[in-house]
């Protein structure tokens, strides 16, 4: 069955996932119009696809053509598009991350839930083949996470000459970052997190952070105090446009360690890990891209597969952690989750 769908924003990832993904899938997708808020955007993408450009997300929602909503950019929108598209009884795959507060975020949970719509929340980095493998590691040679040291170093998003230079950020992306890091450790360890510390570097006179860090438990219920930690930092210091400086000597995005050995991550397919024969590089390839994967999988979900929702309960858990970290810096106190 093909899926017809409207997309909202085209996002960062546009022309190195999404569109190809979409052109390989073409047996399953057919994109039918396009709401995206800088328009000559809209206009190249749906003459690529012979789509329509769209004014706004509810015109979009609200078309007979258009069975499906990929919402691949969050923009000015919010979630809107997701409370739109649950009014029109569409399914959504949600590639934008839930850049929202927790009362939003409850909100939209309780709408989808009341409106019955498939939604698929993008995790790219739980399908990287370096992940997949590092937890047949885990499982096999490795032994279960003792430590992760989880880091993101981006350049940061200017709005002005002013935050150009003082390296000021997107409040949003940097949620966005860290909510998907979350969910990251989360999937690694395969335990819930039970507290968590958060620490934040405030830019002097704005309400903009330019680096955030925090620490993730996970207990063992049955010895209490002892479990796994994550830490996890996003780091939005430096300014976009000092490329040379945002890729010097970058640490690998997840180092683990784990009583079998340590292993370094870097997605998509790279891993290195050590045990005591040494070191172990792996070349790891997958048949199909990540992104054309986790479409695959909207496309089961939202033509009649089992489960209606996937990662939504797994995108809230990690964006409300996210958000108790911040409690934690403000108060000054670990948080029990």
């Amino acid at each position: 069955m093909k899926l017809r769908v409207g997309l909202v924003g085209l996002g960062d990832a546009w022309q190195q996932t999404h569109a190809p993904a979409l052109r390989a899938l073409a047996d399953r997708f057919e994109v039918r119009a396009i709401c995206e808020q800088v328009g000559h955007l809209a206009e190249q993408a749906a003459a690529e696809f012979s789509a329509a450009a769209v004014d706004g997300y509810r015109a979009l929602a609200q078309r007979e053509d258009v069975d499906a909503v990929l919402v691949l950019s969050p923009q000015w929108f919010g979630a809107l598009p997701i409370l739109a598209a649950c009014e029109a009884g569409k399914a959504v795959y949600c590639a934008a991350g839930l850049d929202l507060d927790p009362e939003t975020a409850e909100t939209v949970k309780q709408r989808v839930n009341q409106a019955g719509i498939a939604l698929v929340a993008e995790f790219p980095r739980r399908h990287a083949p370096a992940t997949l493998r590092l937890k047949e590691l885990i499982a096999t040679r490795l032994g279960p996470p003792r430590l992760l040291f989880c880091h993101r170093r981006c350049g940061a998003v200017p709005s002005t000459s002013e935050d150009r230079c003082c390296g000021r950020s997107d409040p949003d992306t940097a949620l966005r970052d860290l909510t998907e890091l979350v969910d990251w450790c989360r999937y690694v360890v395969g335990r819930e997190a039970t507290w968590v510390t958060g620490l934040m570097h405030p830019v002097e006179g704005t309400a903009a952070e330019d680096y955030q860090m925090m620490s993730l438990g996970f207990s063992d219920p049955a010895q209490p105090g002892m479990g796994p930690v994550a830490q996890i930092s996003c780091g939005r210091y430096i300014p976009a446009d000092w490329k040379e400086a945002i890729g010097y000597r970058p640490s690998a995005e997840l180092q683990v360690s784990c009583p079998g050995g340590v292993a370094f991550v870097d997605l998509p397919a790279s891993l290195i890990w050590f045990d005591q024969a040494g070191r172990h590089q792996e070349s790891l390839e997958s048949e199909r891209p990540v992104g054309e994967q986790l479409l695959a999988q909207f496309h089961h979900v939202a033509t009649g597969g089992c489960c209606k929702t996937c990662g939504l309960e797994d995108a809230y858990r990690a964006l409300t952690i996210v958000q108790q970290a911040r409690r934690s810096y403000r108060d000054g106190c670990r948080i029990e989750l």
